[in-house]
């Protein structure tokens, strides 16, 4: 399988974990866009979605899909997303697409978060992604240089704006050997938004699409229910 192949692959078998008739949580990125797809064959047993994005929530509508706002839903059950990169401890960065401060809401809102990956962005150790860091536009500057003290080279994404209206710092250069710590720092310099790095939450389960298919990781504490009848 290409990449392509194994991303579908992931998509795909998270539909097990979609429960008919609660509410459901969806995320961004090209994996979550065949999840997505795959999500209006059963559309009719899912009575809406909290979206994770402005881009989510135009395909989701687009194929008549309900769109919930989170504050009328409050927590849900189970939320899906891909990553930038994950760890053996399924911890992430995201926001490669810049919707990182919306699907950190969103995480922490479920009681389960199910991840779909192919099997590239598996890693050891996270950082060889430039890590996002959404800023509120006046304290890019001072973010930046705050970043530069603990050994990363911010880079400002050119020409874009976060549905936020933020803007995004790409770290490149950071080994980032503890995650929850590093979140935690970065989530403290005055102006940060937020970090993409989901450490503290992060995924319950892992699904990885490789050449073989599809591998499953969960953690220890973890149970929902999977329904096989939508396959």
């Amino acid at each position: 399988m290409n990449q392509n192949d194994m991303k579908k692959a992931a998509a795909l078998e998270a539909l097990k974990y979609v429960q008919k008739n609660a509410v459901l949580g969806v995320g961004t990125g090209s994996t979550i866009g065949y999840f997505i797809d795959a999500l209006a064959e059963v559309k009719e047993c899912v009575p809406g979605v909290v979206s994770s994005s402005e881009a989510t929530t135009r395909r989701l509508k687009t194929l008549g899909i309900p769109v919930l706002d989170l504050n009328d839903v409050g927590h849900f059950d189970v939320y899906v997303d891909g990553a930038d990169e994950i760890n053996d401890s399924m911890q992430m960065i995201k926001g490669g697409g810049g919707a990182l401060t919306r699907e950190k809401i969103a995480a922490a809102c479920a009681n389960t978060f199910v991840c779909v990956v192919d099997r590239t962005k598996q890693v050891n150790m996270l950082g060889t992604f430039p890590l996002p860091v959404e800023v509120i536009p006046m304290a890019v500057s001072y973010v930046a240089d705050e970043l530069r003290k603990i050994g990363g080279n911010p880079r400002l994404r050119s020409v874009y704006t976060t549905d936020n209206g933020n803007m995004i710092l790409d770290v490149h250069g950071l080994k980032i050997l503890d995650p929850t710590g590093m979140e935690e720092l970065i989530n403290n310099i005055p102006g940060v938004v937020t970090v993409g790095l989901f450490a503290r939450r992060g995924a319950d389960i892992l699904i990885v699409g490789d050449e073989d298919g599809v591998k499953i990781q969960r953690s220890a504490t973890v149970w929902v229910q999977q329904d096989d009848s939508r396959r």
